[in-house]
């Protein structure tokens, strides 16, 4: 089983304090996944995420077949910083951090996503010939909802 991290970092026009209401804010989730991915939240959910947070939902990333995945907050610093990993899910492993910095005319977010797939070989094979392709689009997308939101710098 091979890890993998994808890292995004993206400067928008917006404070700080409008930046940590978006994101933390477990509701807005499907506003920043694309549609073909079917993004369901199955439970009841904050207004903010809290450490301990548990969120269930589904996905369907690979030809419309749902998949159950739930997540873990684990970490929270207010303003600053959170962590979703993931409890059950499509990955052997998933730990995505979201950082946030405050800069001149905005803030600097910055996604870090450890990862692994499941099955060994076949699952690095799977990861070369779609998963990696697949996360950069998902985070391709975020980006582009992102700057028609709030703009970037």
């Amino acid at each position: 089983m091979s890890f993998h991290v994808l890292q995004k970092t993206q400067k928008l026009k917006v404070t700080l304090d409008e930046a940590w209401e978006f994101f933390s804010s477990p509701k807005n989730l499907a506003t920043i996944t694309p549609d073909y991915m079917n993004f369901v939240v199955t439970c009841e959910v904050a207004e903010k995420v809290y450490p301990g947070q548990i969120i269930t939902y589904t996905v369907s990333p690979v030809l419309g077949i749902p998949l159950t995945w739930m997540t873990e907050i684990t970490h929270v610093e207010h303003r600053r910083m959170f962590v979703d990993e993931q409890r059950i899910g499509p990955y052997s492993l998933w730990h995505h951090q979201h950082i946030f910095t405050e800069i001149d005319g905005g803030v600097e977010t910055t996604d870090i996503v450890h990862y692994a797939l499941p099955m060994g070989f076949l699952g690095d094979m799977v990861h070369a010939l779609m998963v990696r392709k697949q996360l950069e689009g998902i985070f391709d997308y975020r980006r582009n909802v992102l700057n028609k939101m709030f703009g970037e710098l």
